[in-house]
């Protein structure tokens, strides 16, 4: 919105000129996302108080989470509502990839609003049903890839980081492909907020990367030098990325180690549905598996204890996700929080290196 309303002006006052710069606006939109969850913050956390949405802890977890029951929950509506005000603001709104991925992170809050509205308000543990939020993630997923597909700049094939010409064309197929993605990596940044803090932490590494990720794909020149595919209009998701950065760096303000709020499934859906449509539109799926290793890592952890518990009665961890298994195991909840945060930089360190390795 600032970019529509005051570029056009840099002929009259030449300074202006800077917003037609996605770095600029991208610092712009990291600031004010960042500011707007620390000025907001704790008033959005008194009304969270006053409408007693506190959080439910299951009994059969760790000991210690019992201390967090009533916690504030459901603040990624704060993180949410930073990063669709700061993307408006600094966006070029004329590019059809911020809408998909604006449009892509709302919709997948709204279902995390409902899960989380029928655990707190409607006292339903469960919220909505597996199949329920199955479904409505799905739905919107698969639109947001046809979006995607509709609207291809390049051909929807899939990308070997590792190699300069392998590709693997996946035609009609990128779509359900897509969603896929976009599906996963939701659930499995859902299944990693279980500590404070210890989802934020990944979130902001892993964007913070795309962030570059994104720009560099939206740059002819830096895309012809690094041998990546260039996307048309791109880059304008770097500024995307920056809201996202900047609203979980206030978020976290708020949310470290001992929580004041949790960020519930609408803070964390939305992040995930975020993060892989970055990836999806800059045709890099696999490097998000890599930068976001940490999500993965508690998504298998889940599969890996259902499926080992329904095929032999068995569990292969002490409790899923893994990082409850390290609390029951005895590490103190901020050793896990932080060595988790440490293994997602270096994972963030390893994606950026692929890009030498074309």
């Amino acid at each position: 919105m600032l970019f529509y309303f005051l570029y056009p002006l840099h002929s009259r006052f030449t300074p202006l000129n800077v917003f037609k710069y996605i770095t600029f606006r991208t610092f712009g939109a990291t600031i004010t996302s960042l500011l707007i969850c620390m000025l907001v913050g704790p008033a959005f956390i008194r009304f969270l108080q006053r409408k007693q949405m506190g959080q439910f802890v299951r009994d059969d977890g760790p000991k210690s989470h019992l201390t967090k029951k009533g916690t504030p929950t459901m603040g990624g509506g704060l993180i949410l509502g930073a990063i669709l005000i700061s993307s408006l603001l600094w966006s070029d709104l004329t590019n059809k990839n911020i809408w998909i991925a604006m449009l892509t992170t709302f919709f997948f809050g709204v279902v995390g609003f409902m899960d989380d509205y029928r655990k707190v308000m409607l006292k339903n543990p469960k919220g909505l049903s597996g199949r329920q939020k199955i479904v409505s993630q799905t739905v919107i997923a698969l639109a947001a890839a046809g979006l995607i597909y509709y609207f291809r700049d390049i051909p929807p094939d899939l990308k070997f980081p590792f190699f300069k010409g392998w590709s693997f064309d996946l035609g009609i197929f990128f779509v359900p492909f897509a969603a896929f993605v976009i599906v996963g990596a939701s659930n499995a940044v859902n299944l990693t907020d279980g500590l404070d803090g210890l989802a934020v932490g990944p979130t902001i590494t892993t964007s913070s990367t795309f962030l570059i990720l994104a720009y560099c794909a939206g740059h002819m020149k830096f895309a012809d030098y690094l041998q990546i595919p260039y996307v048309a209009g791109a880059g304008e998701l770097a500024v995307f990325c920056g809201t996202v950065v900047g609203s979980c760096l206030g978020f976290l303000w708020f949310n470290t180690y001992p929580a004041q709020v949790f960020m519930g499934d609408i803070g964390s859906l939305a992040l995930g549905a975020a993060l892989a449509v970055v990836a999806v539109i800059s045709k890099n799926e696999i490097l998000l598996a890599i930068c976001g290793g940490v999500f993965v890592i508690e998504a298998l952890s889940v599969m890996a204890q259902v499926a080992s518990f329904k095929m032999t009665g068995k569990r292969v961890l002490k409790m899923a996700p893994i990082h409850h298994h390290f609390e029951l195991k005895g590490w103190a909840e901020p050793k896990v929080i932080v060595r988790f945060w440490i293994i997602s930089i270096l994972l963030a360190l390893a994606t950026l290196s692929t890009l030498k390795l074309r």
